[in-house]
């Protein structure tokens, strides 16, 4: 059985804010089931975001994988992307075939419809797919769940029982029936398909550039993050064509110089990225500080964080 965490007040004293914050969590107790524990609303914070990141420990920081890392350079700057195979491990397998493959080198950005999505792929349906697969089987949601790190929201959500993060992603689950996805926030990368669920290959993907496109949660693969370079991608014209947003003639396109692996690129040639843990004390403050806004210029705190509106750090690794 789960067991109720609870968190007690602690008085803040000769140590420092965020110590007595973490300590506090500590104090609660892990969570069982699976779940990081998320406290109860403590104190309001006193702390904000650049200062839970100073303070933050390096152990509370993880390199992305090379290997699950893309990276789509484009003449205005390179866009790196986070691939979270713990939940699409078909369509992770065979982007990084269609990337080795030089697949994408030289395709395009073809539709950027506004507060909606940036879709990138072969436009003129012309590039052979060779030795990756055309279509895979769904990959939603997944299941089990309970196996995954679930740092959960204190706050519900509208679409799903529950939501959280896994890893570095925005997520939600259902205890139900055990299962968990990846959620449409800002900067969350998905496989583009037709109306039959196994026709999206990863040969087609899209960036949500705006708000969160939630309502797409459990009906497209999810495959990754933008760690780095959305403003790239969020800051293009947009399309014009059939009220979606796409590009009417092939000059409005915009060219992929080419797309790798950070694994196949040397070491001197990679971006040094860390991402903050989510299963963190810090991550946990960050969640607190978000829900709880005191800085000079709020004059209502919300009390409440949707899992869209939580940032997850990302910074230069020294």
């Amino acid at each position: 059985m789960c067991r109720a965490v609870r968190l007690r007040r602690t008085v803040v004293g000769s140590r420092s804010p965020v110590i007595s914050l973490l300590l506090a969590m500590t104090a609660a107790g892990a969570g069982v089931c699976g779940d990081v524990a998320t406290p109860a609303p403590p104190p309001r914070p006193s702390l904000a975001l650049a200062d839970i990141l100073r303070n933050s420990s390096a152990s509370e920081w993880r390199q992305p994988d090379p290997a699950h890392t893309l990276y789509m350079d484009l003449g205005s700057g390179r866009v790196v992307i986070e691939l979270a195979p713990q939940f699409a491990p078909l369509h992770v397998a065979n982007i990084q075939l269609l990337v080795r493959a030089g697949y994408f080198d030289g395709l395009a950005i073809m539709r950027v419809q506004d507060n909606y999505v940036t879709q990138w792929g072969d436009a003129d349906g012309t590039r052979p797919i060779r030795s990756a697969q055309r279509t895979l089987a769904p990959e939603f949601t997944r299941s089990p769940a309970d196996a995954l790190h679930f740092t959960r929201l204190p706050d519900g959500d509208v679409y799903a029982p529950q939501a959280g993060f896994v890893d570095g992603f925005p997520a939600a689950r259902d205890p139900k029936n055990n299962t968990a996805w990846l959620v449409h926030c800002y900067g969350m990368v998905g496989a583009g398909r037709d109306n039959g669920i196994d026709t999206g290959s990863g040969a087609e993907l899209y960036a949500v550039n705006g708000s969160p496109t939630r309502h797409i949660d459990r009906n497209a693969a999810l495959v990754g993050r933008v760690l780095k370079g959305m403003d790239l991608l969020s800051s293009l014209p947009r399309g014009t064509g059939k009220g979606l947003g796409m590009y009417e003639t092939a000059e409005e396109r915009v060219p992929i110089v080419r797309m790798r692996l950070a694994a196949d690129v040397p070491e001197s040639e990679r971006v040094p990225l860390e991402v903050l843990r989510t299963d963190s004390p810090s991550f946990h403050a960050i969640l607190e500080w978000r829900r709880h806004r005191h800085d000079d210029w709020y004059r209502v705190s919300a009390g409440h964080v949707d899992v869209c509106n939580v940032p997850i750090p990302v910074r230069p690794r020294s």
